[in-house]
């Protein structure tokens, strides 16, 4: 689940969509040292003992790599064929096969009690900690503590943080528990709020061990994914065949349509067969803009999403549970060279927009929602496919380089 299970972020036509946006200049923040004498009255008022503040802190100071890559997400830079390519491989699809077959009687008893599909389950296993081969590296205190002290996201992670301490104090994770940079945790990479409310003891062994437990992580999993409303009898989606003058406008998770109403606009499948005739609502997205792969989407979709905001993460969960399952790769054309935005091209591209008079917030590096909705009335005063989708294209017109109107022109 890593850091990306928090409400944060939206990945769409290939870069990402911040809910809480990177600031243009971070906040100074306090000495470390006069901030964890903060957080740790704070922790004894939640009840966590001194004992546990004195282990689970010792030696601790703030981890400069985190901050790094912290900076540095792949969401943030990778497009959509390349964020696939490197999560979807063949490698990783015959071991989840292998997978599938070796622990089908306990992928079993986790579907029949929580209602998911053993091939979602290992494939967010798959995309989470390569099927258990790399929990993290970092001290899972150090790194919540480095997150909760820079300012960036200080409220988020001070939570983490002080539910971590409640675990710790608890007996359920060991002071020396490794996790991702940003404190994920065990086989599925739960956050510590995450593992304190949804991790369950599949074994019966009166623990929640989520990393030496392989059916208390799966079924922990499976109990996130149900109670976030999980349909068990129900696929996530399907890339799908747009018609000759598609409204563009109509792609986003904000347009929900019955598979009935897509049908009647000439949404096909792939083979150019109708749509399945079942009565269940859908968005169209495409990832890559108008000129990339479109897929129709479902609830199941959503509830993903509920583990991870990413887009991207969503789309390669659901293709790589297809892999194991024996469908095949998208069949859109994939092409001969990707080059992502940097976040240097993404500020200029918001600062163009902003000096023709499109209201983009404070320019920040990253794609978001209004940023989004700003390249829409750029593309539709322009006369070019409204899909919302930046690439170099779009930025060389804003740059003069190409013709592009202003405002209301």
């Amino acid at each position: 689940m890593s850091f990306r299970f928090f409400p944060l972020k939206v990945v769409l036509a290939g870069l990402v969509v911040v809910a809480c946006a990177l600031p243009a200049v971070a906040a100074e923040a306090e000495p470390f040292g006069e901030w964890l004498s903060t957080l740790k009255r704070e922790a004894r008022e939640r009840g966590i003992s001194a004992s546990t503040l004195d282990t689970a802190f010792a030696g601790v100071a703030p981890i400069p790599r985190i901050i790094e890559l912290d900076r540095r997400q792949p969401e943030l830079t990778l497009t959509f064929w390349k964020y696939l390519n490197g999560r979807v491989t063949e490698k990783r699809i015959r071991r989840g096969k292998e997978l599938l077959v070796k622990h089908r009687t306990l992928l079993d008893r986790v579907a029949r009690k929580y209602g998911v599909q053993p091939r979602f389950l290992v494939a967010f296993w798959g995309l989470e900690t390569n099927f258990g081969d790399y929990f993290g590296a970092f001290p899972v205190t150090g790194a919540l503590a480095t997150l909760a002290h820079d300012p960036r996201r200080d409220r988020f992670f001070r939570e983490q943080l002080l539910a971590l301490l409640g675990l710790m104090d608890r007996g359920d994770i060991p002071f020396n528990a490794k996790s991702s940079w940003a404190g994920a945790m065990g086989h599925c990479q739960f956050m510590p709020t995450t593992y304190r409310q949804f991790a369950v003891d599949f074994d019966g062994d009166g623990k929640r061990n989520m990393w030496r437990s392989l059916p208390d992580a799966l079924a922990s999993a499976a109990n996130f994914l149900g109670r976030s409303g999980w349909m068990g009898d129900r696929t996530w989606g399907r890339e799908v065949r747009l018609p000759g003058g598609f409204d563009w406008r109509l792609a986003g998770l904000k347009v929900s349509k019955s598979l009935a109403g897509w049908q009647k606009l000439g949404v096909r499948r792939m083979d150019g067969r109708d749509l399945p005739k079942v009565d269940i609502a859908a968005s169209i997205l495409l990832p890559a803009g108008h000129k990339g792969p479109a897929f129709l989407v479902y609830k199941n979709f959503r509830t993903i999403l509920v583990w991870n905001r990413s887009l991207l993460y969503a789309l390669s969960v659901g293709h790589l549970a297809d892999r194991l399952a024996g469908f095949g790769p998208f069949l859109s054309p994939r092409p001969d060279k990707e080059i992502p935005l940097s976040r240097g091209d993404v500020l200029d591209l918001q600062r163009l927009l902003q000096t023709r008079g499109y209201h983009v917030g404070t320019p920040d590096g990253v794609i978001g929602p209004k940023t989004r909705a700003a390249i829409r009335t750029f593309q539709k005063s322009a006369r070019l496919p409204v899909d919302g989708y930046a690439d170099f294209g779009l930025l060389e017109r804003l740059r003069g380089r190409l013709a592009g109107p202003k405002a209301g022109g």
